[in-house]
């Protein structure tokens, strides 16, 4: 399907076949994806067999090293088929406000996840620096496609991927500080900017719940038409600078979420 079949059926003028039109095109185009798909894991697989790394092969495709895993189901094997077992279900729960640990929401999630019976799990996907997308820029008060700080990590539990966890820092306050560095940072975050004379003084969070884009789908393992709940935490300083922005990719169906009333108030 192209634009100019989008603009066909467009000037349909009857709104009901319309929309059945654009249901069969639709139908179409989600096989095309699926076979584009399948014959991708067969290229990525081909690749691996003639000695190309995953770290070449995701630079080139853009996504990263554990991404090209999930394509994949061996070092050397052929890319699999779809696979008609159902995918693994875990609950796993989520509070708002965001609960602050003394080593960051990552670590904060392991805490919890053991107290739930959970095995948890943290995998580096990504440190350095991109450019920022525009409800990043927004929280950071910069201009969409500036460069920041990325620190992206996904969370398991149970070996199921339940969270793609990625906190954004303002390039020009944190650049060669240890902020940027791969490590996390100790004893903890809010010790680390308050070493460089950022106090915490508020922070602002909001919840989004919309479908999956097709990278977070592929990293998060989610079906096809799957939702994620977004939730984006804005951290400022006490003078008002943008310190810390976290954004929070949740698996819809693998979590439930707590919402805590605020403190100090003895209202319903």
């Amino acid at each position: 399907m192209n634009l100019s079949t989008l603009h066909e059926i467009a000037a349909i003028a009857d709104p009901i076949e319309r929309a059945r039109a654009l249901g069969r095109a639709m139908t179409e185009q989600q096989g095309l994806v699926e076979e584009a798909a399948r014959m991708r894991r067969q290229a990525i697989a081909e690749a691996r067999q003639t000695g190309h790394r995953l770290e070449e092969i995701a630079n080139v495709l853009g996504v990263s090293p554990g991404r090209i895993s999930q394509m994949r189901k061996g070092a050397t094997a052929r890319a699999p088929e779809p696979s008609a077992e159902p995918a693994p279900q875990v609950i796993v729960h989520r509070a708002l406000p965001t609960e602050r640990g003394p080593r960051g929401p990552a670590h904060t999630f392991i805490t919890l996840a053991e107290r739930q019976g959970i095995r948890p799990a943290m995998r580096v996907l990504y440190v350095g620096t991109e450019p920022c997308s525009e409800h990043v820029a927004t929280c950071l008060r910069v201009q969409a496609g500036d460069e920041v700080i990325a620190h992206r990590r996904l969370i398991l539990a149970d070996e199921v991927p339940v969270r793609i966890v990625s906190s954004y820092f303002r390039a020009d306050l944190f650049a060669g500080t240890p902020i940027a560095g791969p490590e996390l940072v100790t004893p903890s975050l809010q010790a680390g900017l308050e070493a460089l004379g950022h106090t915490f003084g508020h922070a602002e969070e909001t919840l989004v719940a919309r479908p999956a884009t097709r990278s977070e789908a592929g990293t998060l393992t989610l079906d096809p038409g799957e939702w994620i709940v977004q939730v984006l935490r804005a951290s400022y300083s006490t003078q008002d600078t943008p310190v810390h922005m976290l954004e929070t990719i949740c698996a819809a169906s693998r979590h439930i979420f707590t919402v805590s009333q605020a403190g100090g108030l003895d209202e319903f």
